[in-house]
């Protein structure tokens, strides 16, 4: 059985070249497939292979005290779902192109997996606000399945978010309006942007998706959930939708 991770942390990398070349020297020993990308805002990772091998190369990122809060998504298949490793540099490890977006200070208010589905079992928050869930991915993505009533927005590229959302927004302000994408980090990015611009009433699920699929299944969600990889999407109970061995 091979082990899948989705991984990310954002914190301020001043040698990304250097961390890239460590990574990819471990990555490469462990036998281990996938992308990982580095930047001066962080690491963000998609890696499959052996679990002790996935378990070293995390442990060994966890000893520096920059990436010490590092925490990973887990999925499992039969077979490799990557063809080849790829470490990357680039100037963000998620694009979103705005001044402001990396949560390198402090991270936008979120809420948990269960307290979601709690809020969409009795149809509002604590507070007694209706709950609008914003889907922040972009369309092919989306046409794999999506919260249940999401908004979901026609864009291409996560760059696109801001301006697509702009219509929206005043019919939201009376909203406690949740942010979603597949493993959290758009959100970090999205919710604090927005939140700065004047959305206060924005949250972002912690975890995204995947975790939401972790602690809770298949409940208020319609569909699975589009992965980066050969394996194309997963559903609520983290089961590949093509898995060659299968």
């Amino acid at each position: 059985m091979v082990v899948n991770i989705a991984a990310y942390h954002f914190a301020v990398i001043d040698d990304p070249p250097t961390l890239a070349a460590r990574l990819r020297e471990r990555a490469e020993a462990l036998q281990l497939r996938g992308t990982a990308l580095v930047a001066p805002e962080g690491i963000n990772l998609f890696l499959a292979g052996a679990a002790p091998a996935i378990d070293a190369l995390l442990d060994e990122l966890r000893t520096d005290p920059r990436l010490a809060g590092l925490t990973a998504k887990y999925s499992h298949s039969r077979v490799q779902p990557f063809a080849r490793l790829k470490v990357k540099l680039k100037r963000e490890i998620i694009a979103f192109r705005r001044d402001g977006g990396s949560p390198l200070h402090g991270r936008a208010p979120s809420v948990t997996p269960d307290t979601l589905a709690r809020w969409l079992d009795q149809g509002h928050d604590d507070a007694g606000q209706r709950v609008v869930l914003l889907d922040t991915r972009n369309r092919e993505e989306i046409g794999y399945g999506s919260f249940e009533n999401a908004l979901t927005l026609p864009i291409d590229n996560f760059t696109e978010l801001p301006e697509a959302l702009a219509p929206h927004r005043e019919e939201l302000r009376d909203a406690t309006v949740v942010s979603f994408c597949t493993g959290g980090i758009r959100c970090e990015k999205a919710a604090l942007w927005l939140r700065a611009d004047g959305m206060d009433n924005l949250l972002q699920l912690d975890g995204g998706i995947l975790g939401y699929f972790e602690r809770v299944g298949a409940r208020h969600y319609d569909g699975g959930c589009f992965v980066f990889d050969e394996r194309v999407a997963l559903d609520p109970q983290l089961r590949p939708l093509h898995d060659a061995a299968a």
